[in-house]
């Protein structure tokens, strides 16, 4: 059972603890699901979470907010039962935050369909010359009659494939680097929307590499004004890199939980593997790293909630030591475990692969390391 001392902090509400528990019930009855065709699992996964009224919390509907300790409880929660499940969450509320954020009411129809499970949403930003150096986007949208045609490739997409609908971002040239961006909601089945290929990774995900062959889009798939591309996408990254912390303290805690496990049961001369001293400081390392991201990632969702503009700093803080460290407890883990640490069919063993991504998507963690940098600098 996870430590859930953390719920009596100061950073959340009766409301908050009340949805924990509820989430807590449902994933035990309901989770972890077979991965073994992971565009099926996560088209489920979507669906049921949709149902259980999950969802409702990956968007903002007309008049509301965001709510960012819900984000980050809910993945914490779906990521320590399974990952994909905290993945097929994830990338509902990253998919269309623009839209929580700055959607007409047309486009806020598709968010009534993604918070209700009936539609998947993907969030289309990287290139393949362009991931972390959104300044350098490639991708095209020209002023037709009537709207816009694009022009371009994305790659490592998220829900790449299996998608109803992309938020894509490419250059207007309103100005030269990152002000000349714009974002679009687009449609899967837009003629022009090609799959070129599905990108297999150490942790099943749909992922895939995407072309624009001159997609035409209505005026009324743009979102918010030409040019403001750059600050909507980096205003969804302000709110969702946090939950991407969120996903590594949840992988953290069930590494501990199985290492916990491990260390009780299994015999090394004549007593338990946890009676070595050596063993405990690892233990003890584990739960200092497990508790130090937990206050960083939540301190980060407060301050969001209290009405902050930007927590960029914060964000980013989260977000580095939440997945670096996360890293290192499940290396611990899976060295507790011996040779069926690097067992299929382990937890452990999977959940080494499930983290290995998050220091790396929304923002490297040298990524982070600049902006944190940056932000004291200036």
């Amino acid at each position: 059972m996870a430590d859930e001392t953390f719920l009596d902090w100061p950073f959340f509400e009766p409301r908050h603890r009340e949805m924990r528990a509820a989430l807590e019930e449902w994933c035990a009855a309901n989770l972890p699901v077979d991965h073994g065709d992971v565009d099926a699992a996560c088209r489920g996964l979507v669906a049921a979470l949709g149902a259980a009224g999950v969802l409702r919390h990956s968007g903002a509907g007309e008049g509301e907010r965001l709510d960012v300790r819900s984000l980050c409880l809910i993945r914490e929660t779906l990521a320590r039962h399974d990952g994909l499940a905290d993945f097929a969450f994830a990338m509902q509320g990253l998919g269309m935050g623009a839209i929580s954020l700055l959607g007409t009411p047309a486009q806020r129809a598709w968010l009534d369909r993604t918070r209700a499970g009936t539609a998947i949403s993907g969030f289309a930003l990287t290139e393949p010359g362009s991931g972390s150096d959104v300044a350098a986007t490639a991708t095209v949208a020209e002023r037709v009659p009537g709207g816009w045609r694009i022009t371009g490739e994305k790659t490592y997409i998220s829900n790449g494939g299996i998608a109803d609908l992309y938020v894509v971002f490419a250059r207007t040239g309103e100005a030269p680097g990152a002000r000349g961006l714009s974002a679009f909601l687009m449609p899967a089945d837009v003629p022009g929307l090609e799959v070129v290929e599905r990108i297999g990774v150490i942790a099943p995900h749909p992922l895939a590499h995407l072309r624009f062959n001159g997609v035409v889009l209505p005026d009324t798939a743009l979102i918010g004004q030409p040019g403001e591309g750059f600050k909507i996408a980096m205003s969804v990254l302000d709110v969702f890199r946090s939950t991407v912390g969120a996903a590594a303290l949840g992988f953290a805690r069930r590494a501990l939980d199985e290492a916990l496990a491990r260390v009780q049961a299994r015999q090394i001369g004549g007593q338990p593997l946890a009676a070595q001293q050596m063993v405990q400081g690892h233990l003890a390392d584990m739960a200092l790293e497990i508790d130090a991201s937990a206050l960083l990632v939540y301190r980060a969702a407060w301050v969001k909630d209290q009405g902050a503009a930007r927590v960029t700093r914060e964000a980013a803080m989260a977000k580095l030591h939440a997945t670096e460290a996360a890293q290192r407890v499940i290396d611990m883990a899976v060295q507790l475990h011996g040779g069926d640490g690097v067992r299929q069919g382990f937890v452990v063993e999977s959940l080494y692969r499930e983290i290995r991504a998050l220091r790396i998507y929304e923002g490297a963690s040298d990524v982070q390391r600049i902006v944190i940098a940056r932000s004291l600098l200036s």
